[in-house]
């Protein structure tokens, strides 16, 4: 297909005539189409319905070390979840504090502890003149509402394929001592889909950060999110790679078995240093008596043990894949070779990143909105909603049948087609070209 800049304006405007034709069509169907969130769909919830049946009233509600989960107690988890979870995490048991179901609400909970009573000892956020934390971008939109609720000054750091752009990283947080912390999605990340290089975590573990509270935020929602049994992204352990770099308490990794189990209902947890545990752990005790340990021992009879859990993901990587697959074959077939637009293919996770032409992203989800398909907002995935380029759109595939998401796709790419025509005539107007 010939680049649309390379038309000419009557071709354009009789391209746009049968494009709108074709909207218009779209628009007649009335549809319902949503793709705003990563929501697991109704048939990747049923996968894990067998948890519902595991535990009954005739059950022996006890673990190995004979705490009933039933009563109070327990406050960093029971030792079969932390089992299973730092399984999951590639994290010693000892190095985890299981929560409730919210992987965010332990993020939140650990800037708000930052807050108010600051970072093994070192002075609260709150009496400070000024905080900041850097932020990959593109980003997850729910890590950036956490700052900016706090009033954190936030920093573009731009996302390349290795990572985050560690030259501006390393110098930011060396001669800045107000930067302390950086949002990292480090694994199929949100909303690129890349996995940072080794290269990447490395730098990251020997960061020389000029606050003693600077911490990372790794935030590993998909360690275990893959599409494909033999082509996945492999990621190094950050935790041991802090303690051989000599940085033990850098960084604070989360995680969760919300895209596992049931969103709504899993577990979450924060592995870290020990000094960060017990720093963690005098906040802890005055906020709750412990978890729920029924429903961590739930996950850990329902999953048996990280064997278990990688053998359910297959199952969900078979309804995930033919979504990916059909969202970049769409988007292949209708865009490859217009220069109006670029895309990722991630092995896994939960998001495809679309980047328009620049100043177009805002039009075309509006447009798609005004068709019946609801995408994640334009600005989204940087701090404070905006996007300087107004290009970066993120495709959320999970949610809808796959019969919904090949509509929603192709309904996508002729908004994306549209709206780019409409700009470059306004571009060559401007120039006086039109």
């Amino acid at each position: 297909m010939q680049p649309y800049a390379e038309l000419s304006n009557e071709e354009l405007q009789e391209l746009k005539k049968q494009l709108s034709a074709q909207y218009k069509d779209f628009q007649s169907k009335d549809l319902r189409l949503d793709m705003s969130r990563g929501k697991p769909s109704v048939e990747q919830l049923d996968l894990s319905m067998g948890m519902m049946d595991v535990l009954s009233s005739d059950d022996d509600l006890t673990c190995e070390d004979g705490t009933d989960c039933r009563n109070y107690g327990v406050l960093t988890g029971i030792k079969e979840a932390k089992e299973l979870i730092g399984d999951m995490m590639e994290v010693a048991p000892d190095n985890i504090i299981i929560y409730g179901n919210s992987s965010l609400n332990v993020m939140f909970d650990t800037v708000s502890r930052s807050m108010t009573h600051g970072v093994m000892g070192c002075t609260p956020w709150c009496k400070l003149d000024k905080v900041k934390f850097l932020c990959p971008v593109p980003g997850y939109d729910r890590h950036f509402g956490i700052t900016e609720y706090f009033g954190i000054e936030m920093i573009n750091i731009p996302m390349t394929e290795e990572g985050p752009d560690m030259d501006m990283v390393e110098e930011l947080v060396a001669k800045d001592d107000s930067i302390k912390g950086i949002w990292c999605v480090p694994k199929y990340s949100n909303p690129i889909g890349t996995s940072y290089s080794d290269e990447t975590v490395r730098r990251f573990a020997r960061l020389k950060p000029a606050a003693p509270d600077f911490r990372i935020y790794w935030d590993n929602a998909y360690g275990v999110h893959h599409l494909y049994d033999h082509d996945q992204d492999h990621l190094i352990e950050i935790l041991a790679e802090c303690k051989r770099a000599g940085n033990p308490d850098l960084v604070y990794k989360f995680s969760s078995t919300s895209k596992i189990s049931f969103p709504g209902s899993g577990i979450a947890a924060i592995a870290a240093s020990n000094n960060n545990l017990e720093d963690i752990q005098k906040q802890l005790k005055y906020q709750t008596i412990g978890h729920d340990k029924v429903n961590q021992l739930r996950h850990v009879r329902y999953f048996g043990d990280i064997h278990g859990m990688i053998e359910h993901m297959r199952l969900h990587a078979d309804i995930m894949r033919p979504k990916f697959e059909a969202v970049t074959s769409i988007l292949g077939r209708e865009l490859d070779g217009l220069d109006i637009g670029r895309w990722t293919s991630p092995k896994g996770g939960y998001f495809i990143a679309f980047d328009s032409m620049d100043g177009c992203a805002k039009d075309i989800v509006l447009k798609c909105k005004k068709a019946g398909l609801v995408m994640t907002g334009a600005g989204a995935t940087y701090p404070y909603g905006k996007d300087p380029h107004d290009s970066n759109i993120r495709i959320s595939p999970s949610y809808p049948p796959l019969g919904d998401l090949i509509l929603a796709m192709e309904l996508f790419a002729l908004c994306v087609k549209i709206v780019s025509i409409n700009k470059i005539m306004a571009n060559r107007k401007a120039e006086g070209l039109a």
